[in-house]
């Protein structure tokens, strides 16, 4: 029998399947699925820096006030009814859960500033949660604020969920920093024990017929893998924290490739959210078979095989294989239309 086996955040997991953020552990019952599914640890939805910082009547005319005057402002932000649950409702969830399946319960502390909620980190902990991972979503507008403050905001956010608990933190990150490999190094000196990669940022869409901005949650194809496949096969090796990679993530095939570049777990969520719960059981089967073929004993063998580290050509992750990728690419001019060829295409006509 395949070792199917892992470890992330210091947990040895029964497979490197982990259902990530989701709506579908907003329920008991969802989570129960997803063990039974063969989920080997479960990261609950969201809780909000928002909805920690204020109760829901303080929330509640915060939202409203002066609203007279701007009547758009009250769309802003949602209502304090259309958030999931309260801070208190949450830490319920948790203890629920815990007592409800077997597998590692990981919280969700999503956040954008440094402040005193992240001190409600100690009561995810005592609630009972086995991990936290700190969902740093924001997207940098002030004109006049540096990068360099931005990178230390993530350092600082961290450092703080760190001094409140013992457990282990993970944290999510965007891509977009000017070096992500010194982001990574920061984070793992200020305590991280892993690294989530990617965070998906939520962009807004136009309503054409309203003429209004309207959230718009698209989910994710398994061409967003390249970039979790990329920075995870650079990092691996050069950084101690656990490695689980997100987004992307619909098939074996997916899985496996990442896990070749060194990732510790892959996480789920369109694809479940797509194709349903018992989608894990046949992409379980299909890591094994896959395993199995290709005579391997453990996923332990076969991770970071291929990352920059252990592949043949470290290039292939930099900027020679850039220019490969663009040099095999042709455009071919016909009456009618234009055609695009790879390398592989190239032959008489």
């Amino acid at each position: 029998m395949i070792d199917l086996s892992t470890e992330y955040l210091g947990f040895k997991l029964r497979t490197p399947l982990v259902a990530s953020a989701s709506p579908l552990s907003q329920e008991l019952d969802g989570i129960r699925r997803l063990e039974d599914a063969g989920a080997s640890a479960i990261v609950l939805y969201s809780i909000f820096e928002e909805q920690i910082r204020h109760e829901a009547v303080e929330l509640e005319y915060r939202l409203a006030a002066g609203t007279e005057s701007f009547a758009e402002s009250l769309t802003y932000l949602p209502a304090p009814g259309e958030f999931r649950t309260g801070p208190e409702g949450y830490l319920e969830h948790i203890r629920r859960a815990k007592k409800a399946v077997g597998v590692p319960i990981i919280a969700s502390l999503n956040g954008a500033t440094v402040g005193g909620w992240t001190a409600y980190a100690r009561q995810i902990e005592q609630a009972g949660a086995d991990a936290i991972e700190c969902n740093i979503y924001s997207i940098p507008s002030d004109i006049d604020v540096p990068g360099i403050e931005i990178e230390q905001s993530y350092v600082d956010i961290l450092r703080a969920v760190k001094s409140a608990v013992s457990i282990p933190v993970a944290v999510k990150l965007s891509p977009f920093f000017s070096n992500l490999a010194n982001m990574a190094r920061r984070l793992e000196q200020a305590g991280a024990n892993g690294l989530v990669l990617f965070n998906r940022f939520y962009q807004p869409d136009i309503d054409l017929d309203e003429l209004e901005i309207r959230p718009n949650v698209l989910l994710s194809t398994p061409q967003a893998l390249r970039l979790p496949l990329t920075w995870i096969g650079i990092l691996y090796g050069r950084v101690r924290t656990s490695l689980a990679a997100t987004s992307g993530v619909h098939g074996a095939e997916d899985a496996l490739k990442l896990l070749l570049v060194g990732a510790d777990v892959t996480m789920l969520c369109s694809a479940l959210l797509k194709n349903g719960v018992s989608h894990l059981r046949y992409i379980e089967q299909e890591l094994q078979a896959w395993l199995e073929q290709h005579e391997y004993e453990s996923v332990a063998q076969l991770q970071g095989s291929m990352s920059q580290l252990r592949c043949p050509d470290p290039s292939a992750f930099e900027r020679a294989q850039y220019m490969r990728a663009v040099k095999s690419i042709e455009f071919v001019q016909r009456p009618t239309h234009m055609t695009l060829r790879t390398v592989e295409d190239w032959g008489p006509e």
